[in-house]
This record gives structure tokens, C-alpha cells and sequence, in this order.
């Protein structure tokens, strides 16, 4: 599985490289700045890219901005963010696409390989793999969700990290038949038809979100 990284630290890009790498990824890019990435990701056309928000030589939302632009040229493009920042933004922007998986990740809070590997493999796949953290930043800067009871607001964050039901019932160690009650209320609640389709639920909700703004 062939994978375009972008990250202006040193340590760091060659850190995901070796990582990607042992686990039957071919990294056939690393760039370290924002304008080597968009001509990177056009002509490899990878299955997934690891991207960082702020990369030279402004340091602001590069890596988000030639994200967005990539996908304008590749549609469906997975693209999973992993930065130490959320920029609402663009992030909305990326999120609430409709075609291609879509992660964003914090770096300070991925602690285990294995899982950030299931995470860029989730999104190749056309998945879904968020930060609860980044949900609850977004979530806090557009439609209010003070509705929702606080299982309904787990529920949403196991969706965000794109969880099945199944998954989401294990995790909260319910019944999937409360975890299908309670999706549907959350969907109720937000003016939004349920899904059964763990991307674009996320997707949906996110787009709902930023379209209230």
C-alpha cells in the first residue's frame, strides 16, 4: 500500500516512515513543507496520505489547504491528519467531503503503534478514524448539542473513532439494539436521517455541523 507523508520534522517523518514501513506500507514520498506536497500527492496517487496541518515556510494550515486541493485532483483521496493542532477550518472542510476515507489524528495522543497503524489502514479502506478530542473541538464551535444525553455524546465520540455498532456496544458494554436507539436519537436530535454507514454518519454529522455555522 503505497503512502505520501508529510512532516517537516526530521525525527519524526523518519520515525513514520520506519513505522509505515514494517508494516507492509510503501512510503513513496516524505515531503517536509507544504508546497512539495500537493505536485507529492498528484503524482504518486497514493492509497493513503499522512499529513501534518502546519508545515513550512508559513507554518499555519499548509498541510490542510494542499490536503483539500489534492483531493480536487485525486476525488476520493484517504488522507489521515496527524498534527498537534485542530484547525476547525479546514478541518471542516476536509471532513465533510463525501467520497474517501478521512482521519485526523493529535500526535500527543496516539501512544500506540498498533493502533495508529489501524487507524491509516481504516482510512486507505475508505474509513473513518477521528480523535475524540477533535470531534469535541469541532462539535464545540458549531451546532450545540447540550440535547444530548451524555450516552448519546459517548456514542457519537465511539462513532467518530469509527466504530461499528457492534463495536460501540463492546466498548460501552451495552446491547447493539441500545446502541442503534441511541444513534438514531443523536441523528433525531440533530436533525439528521439515520445511517448505518459508519463514514458518512461521522461525515454527515460534521457537515451538519459546519453548514450551521
Amino acid at each position: 500500500m503505497r503512502v505520501v507523508i508529510a512532516e517537516d520534522l526530521a525525527l519524526l517523518r523518519d520515525g513514520l516512515i520506519r513505522i509505515l514501513e514494517a508494516f507492509d506500507f510503501k512510503v513513496v514520498e516524505a515531503v517536509d513543507n507544504g508546497p512539495a506536497l500537493l505536485p507529492a500527492l498528484v503524482k504518486h496517487r497514493p492509497e493513503v496520505a499522512v499529513v501534518d496541518v502546519r508545515l513550512p515556510p508559513t507554518y499555519t494550515d499548509e498541510g490542510l489547504q494542499a490536503a483539500i486541493a489534492a483531493r480536487t485532483e485525486i476525488p476520493g483521496l484517504p488522507i489521515l491528519v496527524l498534527s498537534q493542532h485542530v484547525e476547525p477550518l479546514y478541518a471542516r472542510e476536509l471532513l465533510s467531503g463525501r467520497g474517501g476515507g478521512v482521519g485526523y489524528l493529535l500526535k500527543d495522543r496516539v501512544s500506540d503503534v498498533a493502533q495508529f497503524v489501524d487507524a491509516v489502514r481504516r482510512v486507505a479502506d475508505g474509513g473513518t478514524a477521528l480523535d475524540p478530542e477533535v470531534v469535541s473541538r469541532l462539535l464545540a464551535r458549531g451546532r450545540p448539542v447540550a440535547a444530548l444525553t451524555a450516552r448519546e455524546s459517548e456514542v457519537l465520540a465511539q462513532m467518530a473513532e469509527g466504530r461499528s455498532n457492534a463495536a460501540i456496544a463492546s466498548k460501552l458494554f451495552v446491547t447493539e439494539k441500545a446502541v442503534s436507539k441511541h444513534i438514531s436519537n443523536i441523528f433525531t436530535k440533530l436533525g439528521l436521517s439515520p445511517s448505518d454507514d459508519d463514514n458518512r454518519r461521522v461525515l454527515a454529522v460534521l457537515a451538519y455541523l459546519d453548514a450551521a455555522d
